[in-house]
């Protein structure tokens, strides 16, 4: 691999779009604007390193090393990093647990859900993530919570978590409501630890943050890691679904695909979690680029796995390649190492079943004003509408 060195953007003069001020405005086209197969790890004009090269992703991500700050990009809180480790691994392993007896126990509930949903029309990509909501809703909170929290929790996903909801308000609004709804999240967590420990399975995600974290940790950051569940549940894997949907909708006869193919290559294609920062610890080469301290590293996966060299086609949605054997090292949805998404096998579960339902018991079509991303700490899809219409004689429907 040839990487570049030094300053620049491999090699071209930086011009007035290629500033921090562009890339803050759109960091994904600023990125793929930049990108140069032959220079896939490249110090940007953003004044960021930038690597797209799956070896260096992978080496960067896995911190074997130890070359890099450790970090795990779930347990970012405003105060720091939730630990010790040992927390975040007990929480995670919880988490998937509780999710996944859900799955199992309400997946003959799934198809009705999509009916009721999505038929005979839904708008995306907020379609998608409210589906998640109510599939995982006892999940998220347990029915029993006081309703306080139930309407904060709804209101968190209004404002916070659809797709550019923070948009629409101000930044003063945004930092109003995020204060008002932490204080109703840390008196739950407070009002449950003064309770006591529970016998039996955690009810929901706030009881498997309380057990996991340990009697003393704070609260606030208790309240931070429950709201990255909220995100990482009905954000992120309501627009996993929502780009699935819109690829096969709108790449006639890949509905006949396989429902696990069509995920795997939405998710290869356009990758929720597209950026990962990381900071090195002491000075080193990353592929021949000299980095240290003072800089800012992105593994952007969004790149990794449009790679050229790695993958056939790599701007096209097909989703037959991954009948054949995957190119692991170039496919990073879920990220790499010791922070990959705990949550991958059972997200990948969910996503498989809601697309096995949508292709085999409906008729799909889309409506969308375009495809291009909306990128923020999430990938999310473009706005579109998806109608559905039923096949009479899909056996999920007899």
């Amino acid at each position: 691999m040839v990487s570049a060195a030094g300053g620049g953007t491999n090699g071209r003069a930086a011009g007035p779009h290629h500033d921090a001020a562009a890339y803050r405005r759109d960091p994904l086209a600023f990125l793929e604007a930049e990108f140069d197969a032959d220079h896939d790890v490249w110090r940007s004009a953003s004044g960021r390193l930038c690597v797209a090269d799956p070896e260096a992703a992978r080496a960067v991500m896995g911190n074997r090393r130890g070359l890099f700050v450790e970090t795990s990009d779930f347990f970012h809180t405003r105060d720091g990093v939730f630990g010790p480790r040992a927390a975040q691994i007990e929480i995670g392993r919880a988490a998937r647990a509780l999710v996944r007896d859900r799955l199992d126990a309400h997946r003959d509930r799934l198809p009705l859900l999509v009916e009721e949903r999505l038929a005979p029309s839904s708008d995306w990509p907020d379609a998608g993530n409210l589906l998640v909501r109510e599939h995982l809703r006892d999940v998220l909170l347990c029915p029993e919570a006081p309703a306080e929290l139930h309407e904060a929790v709804d209101a968190i996903i209004t404002r916070a978590v659809l797709s550019g909801a923070r948009l629409r308000h101000s930044a003063l609004s945004r930092l109003v409501f995020r204060r008002r709804a932490m204080r109703v999240l840390i008196r739950e967590v407070q009002a449950r630890r003064s309770a006591g420990p529970r016998d039996g399975e955690p009810r929901d995600l706030i009881d498997v943050t309380i057990t996991g974290a340990g009697p003393v940790a704070d609260p606030g950051q208790l309240a931070e890691v429950y709201l990255s569940f909220l995100f990482a549940t009905v954000g992120s894997i309501g627009f996993a679904l929502g780009w699935a949907v819109l690829l096969v909708g709108t790449h006639p006869g890949t509905e006949g695909d396989e429902p696990d193919w069509i995920v795997r290559e939405a998710m290869r294609l356009r990758p929720v979690a597209w950026l990962f920062a990381r900071t090195p610890n002491r000075v080193q080469e990353l592929a021949g680029v000299t980095v240290g301290p003072r800089d800012e590293v992105d593994v952007c996966s969004y790149l990794v796995h449009r790679h050229p060299r790695h993958w056939a086609r790599p701007d096209d949605f097909t989703p037959r390649r991954w009948a054949r054997s995957v190119p692991d090292p170039a496919y990073l949805p879920f990220g790499f190492g010791p922070h990959t998404c705990a949550g991958a096998t059972v997200t990948m579960t969910l996503l498989v079943d809601l697309i096995r339902i949508i292709t085999r018991d409906w008729r799909l079509s889309v409506t969308a004003g375009g495809d291009r991303p909306r990128p923020g700490p999430a990938l999310a899809p473009p706005r579109f509408t998806a109608e559905l219409h039923a096949r009479v004689d899909s056996p999920g429907r007899r």
